[in-house]
């Protein structure tokens, strides 16, 4: 790994101010020549002997002192020429000899210096690629074409007998589903649902670190409107009234979108996200920004690092950290999160809950912070697949202000017949699904993605890394990365991405063209069963646009369980993966499995805590009500709490 020195300045290099210093000899240069010719011009004068003889001499000592200026600027110019022939090595192109390299340096200077700074002036004065798209559109399509605008909505069947359980923590734990019919019969508000997951989250967030803002204000006055429109007889659907939460990169106004960074920590955007509107528009009350690793990168935060509800000694994994872990924990019933690079799979592997990550260009991300404009895609954690169903229907479609995105044609999910379907399972493919399916009159086949491109791993990097860098220049130029919270991530990549020319990256694109048309014609089956989280097929599948969703499919016993046993597990999962265009099969197939499974009904032992687990210290959010006698604060002591106890009897 190449580490390069900072810049000294914001505008020049290092490099650059040494060969601006150096460039002081030429001037002498030049002015010791001009004043060579103007003597060596001048008309003769008459001299006595001694005059020319003094003359001779005194031109004598010039010569020498412009031939000694002249081999100094030489010797300068020699050194520059080296410097730069030796930084080439690091691009792979040390093949020019030192005339070209001359030349490259000249043309540097006057063309491609002036250029950079204006473009960065035009496109790069703000972070976070929240604006000037590129015109560079990946299309990760293999041929469908594209919807209508009108694009039909899924026909699912409302359900029916539902009834309202006794207990929140019951009524935490219900899909969305169920919660859509208990508010669409009326047998609660959405005040009432809106109450307990805004309890929840306060409740559980000291323990898990999930929730970066409490939209309260706001959850209230949605919920309000959306009790009022079916008071009226308006009923907007099974999204009317549900609480939710957002990944800290989607912009809400008037409240923070911190991007999970402490650079940001105090930034609010006056911008409302396309995703944040489909999800207002179809009556869903926003309850909380949920955590976002920083920069979108990994489950470390500006406030801390956020953990895995299902065991608390883990982290969570992947950025969309709080996606993930709140709606494992019931603190949410469903979650948007975000993936350029596994940070939904990931998350919802460990998590224990069905995340979908969509078709590329199925979601439109305007108002999202930017990784790579050809990688992210916006998806839902679940607690079921139809769930993530009902959700990605909600907020798929053509955003204006997106060029990636499309009217995708899906198919409706609920009336795909599995029984037509073919499914391919790899070797580390968790059997019970294969089995599962099998039963169900699916033809379950083995199946192996072949392909022969060896760099898929170093293609997804250079291309993330080189578009991160283009949308945090400034971050970079200011030097925050010096502040960023791991040093180990961000800081160390896109200095290397500094390093990648423009001909290389776009190599790496033409060679993700040939990946993708070797996948394409080695998808012989409508979808294949694997590992959800193996790296290599991670990289692939955002590479190519390939949707997955990732299902719960077991648990086992932790590794070093505390004596006296635990209720804490491991979570096992599956991944369920569909050609571009086709997450309509992978939804069926996995409602199909979780309609003769529980795995993902279970609840993590959120409360199983030890004494060496975190506690709330003096200066965190608050983690809770501290007149509500089931909080985890009073029953381990947490300073917040014993400040409240004798207050309690009154």
């Amino acid at each position: 790994m190449i580490y390069i020195p900072k810049p000294h300045s914001r505008s020049m290099s290092p490099g650059c101010n040494a060969m601006c210093r150096r460039a002081l000899p030429r001037r002498v240069v030049s002015v010791a020549l001009i004043l060579l010719t103007v003597a060596l011009c001048s008309p003769p004068t008459r001299r006595s002997p001694a005059a020319a003889e003094a003359a001779g001499h005194h031109f004598a000592m010039d010569n020498r002192q412009t031939l000694q200026v002249e081999d100094t600027a030489s010797e300068e110019n020699d050194t520059e020429i080296s410097i730069v022939k030796d930084a080439l090595k690091y691009f792979d192109a040390d093949f020019f000899n030192d005339s070209k390299v001359k030349e490259m340096m000249k043309g540097a200077k006057e063309f491609n210096l002036p250029m950079f700074r204006v473009n960065r002036r035009l496109v790069a004065f703000e972070d976070g690629g929240l604006h000037n798209p590129s015109v560079l559109v990946f299309n990760s399509s293999w041929g469908s074409k594209e919807a209508p605008h009108n694009n039909r909505k899924f026909n699912y069947s409302p359900l029916s007998g539902i009834k309202r359980p006794s207990s929140e923590e019951d009524i935490a734990f219900m899909s969305v589903l169920e919660l859509g019919e208990l508010i669409r019969t009326k047998q609660i508000t959405s005040c009432e649902l809106t109450d307990i997951f805004l309890r929840r989250l306060r409740r559980y967030n000291h323990v898990l670190e999930a929730v970066i803002s409490f939209t309260e204000d706001l959850a209230h006055s949605q919920a309000t409107k959306a009790d009022e429109l079916l008071a009226q007889g308006t009923y907007l659907g099974p999204l009317h009234g549900i609480p939710y939460g957002l990944k800290d990169i989607i912009a809400v106004p008037h409240y923070k979108t911190t991007w999970g960074s402490k650079t940001f920590e105090d930034q609010i955007l006056d911008i409302e996200a396309w995703v944040y509107k489909r999800l207002k528009s179809a009556g869903a009350v926003l309850v909380a920004k949920l955590v976002s690793g920083s920069l979108a990168y990994d489950d470390i935060w500006f406030g801390g690092r956020t953990r895995n509800p299902w065991n608390i000694a883990e982290f969570s994994t992947g950025s969309s950290a709080g996606p993930a872990a709140s709606t494992s924990a019931g603190m949410v019933p469903f979650a948007i999160g975000s993936e350029t690079a596994g940070s939904i799979t990931y998350p919802a592997a460990r998590c224990g809950i069905t995340g979908l990550r969509p078709t590329f260009g199925t979601v439109g991300r305007s108002g999202v912070m930017s990784i790579s404009e050809s990688l992210d895609k916006l998806g839902p954690f679940c607690r079921s697949a139809a769930d993530c169903a009902l959700i990605i229907d909600a907020i798929r479609g053509k955003d204006p202000d997106d060029p990636s995105s499309r009217n995708v044609a899906l198919e409706d999910p609920f009336q795909v017949d599995i029984q037509k379907l073919t499914v391919g399972y790899l070797e580390d493919a968790e059997m019970e699904v294969v089995y599962v399916l099998s039963s169900k009159g699916v033809n379950c086949v083995p199946f192996k993605l072949n392909y022969t491109v060896e760099s898929v791993q170093a293609i997804l990097n250079f291309t993330m890394d080189v578009d991160m860098l283009s949308h945090f220049d400034k971050w970079q130029r200011s030097g925050h990365d010096d502040e960023y919270e791991a040093q180990d991530q961000w800081p160390v990549e896109l200095r290397r991405a500094r390093l990648i020319p423009a001909v290389d990256y776009l190599q790496a694109q033409r060679v993700r063209g040939k990946l993708i048309k070797e996948v394409c014609g080695s998808f012989t089956v409508d979808a294949f069963i694997g590992n959800a989280t193996d790296w290599e097929r991670v990289c692939l599948g955002n590479l190519v646009g390939m949707p997955v969703i990732v299902v719960p499919t077991g648990f086992k016993s932790i590794e070093d369980p505390p004596k006296g046993g635990t209720r804490r597990r491991t979570t096992i999962t599956t991944g369920i993966y569909a050609p571009p265009d086709h997450d309509h099969i992978a939804l069926a197939l996995a409602m199909a499995y979780q309609s003769a499974t529980n795995h993902h009904k279970q609840r993590p032992p959120i409360d199983d805590l030890g004494p060496n687990d975190v506690v709330p210290t003096p200066g965190t959010s608050l983690c809770c009500d501290p007149f509500d006698n089931s909080c985890l604060c009073f029953q381990r002591g947490c300073w917040l709490a014993e400040s409240f106890k004798s207050l309690r009897k009154f």
